[in-house]
């Protein structure tokens, strides 16, 4: 075939010095009449200028648009020749420009409207019976024409089909129900696009689109399903149609200008060829650094785009094109169609048929396709997909085929309306040299895309197909060399991929556009909510950018932590110093100092104060609800029983040295067994006190998750500060009478003073639960524990310290002063110093 296209191409270079008959081509009668609409024209010359009704004309010829009208004569011609699909039966053709312009697009598809024979158009209240001069339309391209010619044909239920109008508006079979169409929806491109972002990961795009039905639709389609699948749109911009318009200029820099500020290197551009071109050439001008350009078939495949000066220096190309096969002869067709048309004998026959179509209605308008060869349009032929329009028209022959119920030998004569065929048009599948085509519920045919990328080799352009699209992409990346130094593909990114315990933080006023950030301390992602950090339940906690909850280990004060072991270890001492106290005392209990200080009582009071020091042991460990409830008891009780000892002690001792008179009449109840029943008493009363606390409210158990980060805290927390005050408050009232009765009272050196102990023993006791409140009312830690045992532990050494052992030191290194003289005071002796 490539030999003889190169010898009919400088056959027909040298014929076509002079004019051929190209344009009286495209009408045929037939049994059955196809209207054609193409773009024979581009660039109209007088529409904004239009005062009256005049027909619109077309500055310059549209190769692509003459080629698609040849492969509709040619299928249509290949089905005449066909003894099976129609047999028997002539399809003729009526073909006509539309210029790319809804305005010139209407006046034949009014023309089309018309009854069979006539050009006059019915006004009648039932078109069922109407014959309308065309039975389907092939065309036209645009969508934006589309919009417009549908409704008109929709009216009448005339088949018609595009193959190249690709909004999705048109799928509404409500409003468009005779529409069809052979290439797939922008829905589907938009969904292809998408997915090759983010096949290569880029989410940070600016998207431009033609101001036409086609760019419209195709941006607000990409925009309305890009931010479900994480691309961002750094940019959204529409770009001027209409060049000609003074401020198209600065509308086009304006745009540039924000790309570049946008700082994306990936572009995604739908429009059509000539406002594609315009701003590839501003962007060029401008200096616009190299980025990826996401193209499709309406302008990628142009020489309109692609024969800009210094195109090259954009990047890198990349887009969709509709998959479509080569129609096997179609080349040939043309160079022999080039050929024919220089033959006078070929142009008479074509002038007769013209005759026969009314010819004088309305013209071609493709005076200018009668001035070219065949080789200004060999590189466009080379490239053009003809299959959606091949596939059109033999998708209307399918369809009269079953209407008039054809056979493979012939088809009976019968009369056939145009909204017959769109029965056999929705429900049965047709094909077409072996690939098989069908209509869906929208009408259109999912054909899918090729994938192809610029490839510049010495200044020649050549599309690479690096992969296809259809339900799924496939992409083959090594066959694809980008722009950058390194040849792989750029990064646009907006964000980061957020990993696994990150929450977007949405910046700016792009809703896509985020960074990522750690989910905080004790709250964690969850993938069924990525879009906040959830927080843990209470008995749980988390660390930073965790994935899940974990469980709160306890804490509270250990056996075996360092400072428990130190406490230990000093109450034990505490506790065995006490205790040899005590054995020292029992062992010396009728000498003059023991009895001095209390006799017995004193051993009472060491067995109390060694109950104290094992309390602290309460403290430690586990704590539980009844445990934290008779601690405070405990602590109360046992140091009642001391410091009842020392208040019976310091009864006596105010007697004797401040009412010695009265002393012989009481001092027998602060003495022998009368002073165990004034510690009972005293033990007695605290046990009421003891009642009053559980009854208004004991120290209970607090779960505390707040405190620490990781653990729970398990601590005794008073419920009743009255209570409390109550239950400790009758053993300070204690403690200040003892200091109230012995801190004044001297002796002379001769005497040893009892007193001295007392007054500083509970001087003692109220210094430690001054620092004890401050400390204890406002700790939430283990350390309320700590506190509580070194008040316990600091108590008892005081006690043990200012008035055990001295006693003990006199015992054991001053026997000598253990005499009746030097640690009684008699009621006899005091009258004695004062007579002196």
């Amino acid at each position: 075939m490539v030999p003889e296209l190169l010898l009919c191409l400088s056959v027909g270079g040298a014929a076509a010095l002079k004019p051929t008959c190209l344009s009286a081509q495209f009408r045929r009668p037939g049994d059955y009449i196809l209207g054609g609409l193409f773009p024979f024209g581009a660039d109209t010359l007088n529409l904004t200028a239009r005062s009256e009704p005049t027909a619109v004309v077309c500055e310059r010829l549209f190769i692509e648009g003459l080629i698609w009208a040849l492969g509709m004569k040619f299928a249509i011609e290949e089905i005449n020749n066909s003894t099976s699909l129609l047999p028997g039966v002539k399809l003729g053709y009526d073909m006509y420009d539309t210029c790319s312009e809804p305005l010139v697009a209407l006046q034949p598809s009014l023309l089309f409207l018309t009854r069979n024979g006539t050009t006059g158009i019915g006004v009648l209240c039932n078109y069922t019976d109407y014959q309308p001069r065309v039975t389907a339309v092939i065309g036209p391209h645009k969508s934006e024409l589309c919009l417009v010619t549908a409704k008109l044909f929709s009216f009448l239920l005339i088949p018609q089909v595009s193959y190249g109008a690709t909004s999705e508006k048109l799928s509404n079979t409500e409003l468009y129900p005779s529409f069809y169409r052979t290439v797939p929806s922008d829905k589907n491109l938009v969904e292809a696009v998408v997915l090759l972002l983010n096949e290569f990961g880029w989410n940070w795009v600016a998207t431009v689109g033609s101001d036409d039905e086609y760019g419209r639709g195709a941006q607000e389609h990409f925009l309305s399903i890009a931010g479900n699948h994480n691309i961002c749109i750094a940019f959204g911009g529409l770009i001027p149609t209409d060049l000609t318009d003074p401020e198209a200029k600065d509308h086009l820099e304006d745009t540039i200008q924000s790309i570049i500020k946008t700082k994306v290197n990936i572009i995604v551009l739908f429009a059509f060829s000539q406002p594609a071109r315009a701003l590839l050439e501003h962007s060029i001008r401008m200096g616009l650094s190299k980025k990826v350009w996401i193209g499709t078939e309406a302008w990628m495949m142009s020489d309109t785009a692609a024969s800009i000066p210094n195109i090259q220096s954009i990047g890198t190309v990349l887009g969709f094109i509709v998959k479509a096969h080569t129609v096997p002869g179609f080349q040939k067709y043309v160079a022999d169609l080039f050929t024919s048309v220089q033959q006078d004998e070929f142009c008479q026959e074509s002038r007769e048929f013209n005759h026969l179509m009314n010819s004088d209605v309305l013209e071609t308008q493709c005076k200018q396709c009668d001035h070219i060869s065949l080789h200004n349009v060999s590189s466009t032929l080379n490239r053009s997909e003809i299959q959606p329009v091949y596939a059109a028209v033999y998708g209307v022959a399918h369809a009269l085929h079953r209407a008039l119920g054809c056979t493979h030998r012939a088809c009976p004569r019968a009369p056939i309306r145009s909204w017959q065929l769109l029965h056999f048009m929705n429900t049965l599948p047709f094909e077409v040299k072996g690939q098989s085509f069908m209509f869906d519920q929208s009408h259109g045919t999912n054909t899918g895309y090729k994938l192809i990328v610029w490839s510049w080799k010495n200044s020649t352009l050549t599309y690479l197909p690096v992969g296809h699209y259809q339900d799924s992409l496939y992409i083959t990346k090594s066959q694809i060399q980008f722009h950058t130094a390194d040849q792989k593909d750029p990064t646009s990114e907006c964000f980061t991929q957020c990993q696994p315990g990150q929450l977007r933080q949405i910046k700016g006023y792009h809703l896509c556009c985020y960074d990522c950030t750690d989910c905080p301390e004790n709250t964690f992602w969850s993938t069924t909510d990525s879009s906040t950090c959830t927080p843990c339940p209470e008995h749980e906690w988390s660390p930073a950018r965790s994935t899940q909850c974990y469980d709160r280990s306890e804490r509270y004060l250990f056996w075996n932590e360092p400072v428990t072991v130190a406490l230990l270890t000093l109450m034990s001492i505490t506790l065995s110093l006490t205790a040899l106290t005590a054995v020292l005392f029992f062992k010396n209990l009728e000498t003059p100092l023991v009895q001095a200080s209390g006799g017995k009582l004193s051993l009472f009071a060491l067995f109390t104060l060694m109950l104290l020091c094992l309390s602290c042991c309460l403290y430690i460990g586990k704590p539980s609800p009844k445990l934290c409830m008779i601690q405070q008891m405990v602590y109360a009780l046992c140091l009642n029983g001391c410091l009842s000892t020392f208040f019976i002690k310091s009864l006596e001792i105010i007697l004797v040295t401040e009412f010695p008179h009265s002393a012989p009449t009481f001092l027998h109840w602060v003495t022998q067994r009368r002073a165990w029943l004034l510690v009972a008493s005293c033990l007695l009363t605290q046990c009421l006190f003891c009642l009053c606390y559980v009854h208004l409210g004991p120290d209970y158990l607090r779960a505390d998750y707040k405190s620490l980060p990781t653990e729970v805290l398990l601590l005794c927390d008073t419920d009743s500060w009255v209570a409390f005050a109550l239950l400790h408050g009758y053993n300070a009232c204690l403690a200040s009478v003892c200091f109230l009765c012995t801190f004044m009272v001297q002796t002379s050196g001769k005497k040893y003073n009892i007193a001295r102990g007392i007054t500083f023993a509970t001087l003692i006791y109220f210094i430690t639960w001054i620092f004890f409140i401050a400390i204890f009312a406002t700790l939430d830690t283990v350390l309320k524990s700590v506190t509580q045992i070194s008040t316990i532990l600091t108590i008892s050494l005081g006690i043990l310290g200012t008035y055990y052992v001295p006693k003990c030191y006199i015992i054991l290194i001053k026997p000598d002063l253990n005499t009746v003289d030097y640690c009684q005071n008699s009621i006899k002796e005091e009258p004695e110093e004062d007579s002196q």
